[in-house]
């Protein structure tokens, strides 16, 4: 199974020195963020030059740019925060092809209004549903047209907070475009690490047939994420479940600091 990480985990002051912080690690696959290239990472215009330049950075290191970053909060409270989030996904989809990829992450957001990735009870209301719902399906008719995947996480914080939401997502918007990143520490919510197997085997059940990438951190008993194989994730099974589902992508670390990567590498490379 190739390995990949979030170049964004390598902070440097140039594009071309952030990739080659990850080459010098033998890491064959990035998923992008067009913060590394400067800037917002949902930019309100992308440049054709810019797409140029970081496709060519890609390209001389041999990494290949398995995703692009398109997260902004799609349940959002405020409806203008949301329609500026919808624009700028927009662009980034659009541009996507030019800077290398076909796929494009999301995030289907809390009624939090400071942090999208963060638990608020209005999340499981019809509304918030509703909201983000809208906000994909408007992303998918852009995505359709320049021939890009759009891949939303089922996330225990987030309006897609597990995977029979997420398999309700797909059976609803029923698009060949829209497919799930897989992160095992996502889908186990604090104080349920114990239950992690079964949680786990009936994720992959529901969508192990609409995996385009999966993603690769840990988490304690707590809740507390950390690096691969710092936590009590069974990550045994969760590259079993990965292979059964015939899933070929990359597993992408993230949720790490620069230092923990080399020991999270080892782990990672010692299981899958």
């Amino acid at each position: 199974m190739q390995l990949g990480i979030f170049a964004k985990t390598f902070s440097r002051p140039s594009l071309g020195e952030t990739l080659d912080a990850v080459a010098a690690h033998d890491i064959a696959a990035i998923q992008f963020n067009m913060a590394v290239a400067g800037g917002p990472s949902l930019p309100a215009e992308i440049r054709p030059a810019v797409c140029d330049e970081v496709r060519r950075a890609v390209d001389a290191r041999g990494l290949a740019m398995s995703a692009l970053s398109g997260t902004y909060n799609m349940a959002h409270p405020d409806p203008e925060v949301r329609a500026d989030g919808q624009a700028r996904l927009a662009t980034l989809i659009a541009a996507a092809p030019r800077l290398g990829t076909r796929v494009v992450t999301l995030c289907t957001g809390s009624r939090d209004p400071d942090d999208m990735w963060r638990a608020h009870p209005d999340n499981a209301s019809p509304a918030a549903w509703r909201d983000s719902v809208e906000q994909i399906a408007a992303a998918l008719a852009v995505a359709e047209r320049h021939d890009v995947v759009l891949a939303f996480e089922p996330e225990h914080n987030n309006v897609v907070s597990d995977a029979a939401a997420g398999r309700r997502l797909l059976d609803e918007l029923k698009s060949d475009h829209l497919r799930v990143v897989v992160d095992a520490a996502n889908l186990i919510p604090p104080g349920e690490l114990d239950r992690q197997h079964d949680t786990l085997r009936e994720a992959f059940a529901l969508l192990g047939d609409a995996l385009v990438l999966a993603h690769a951190k840990d988490v304690r008993k707590d809740g507390t994420v950390v690096a691969a194989g710092s936590g009590g994730l069974d990550y045994g099974l969760y590259v079993a479940l990965l292979r059964d589902a015939g899933f070929d992508g990359p597993l992408v670390l993230h949720g790490l600091a620069e230092e923990d990567v080399p020991a999270a590498l080892a782990f990672l490379r010692s299981r899958a």
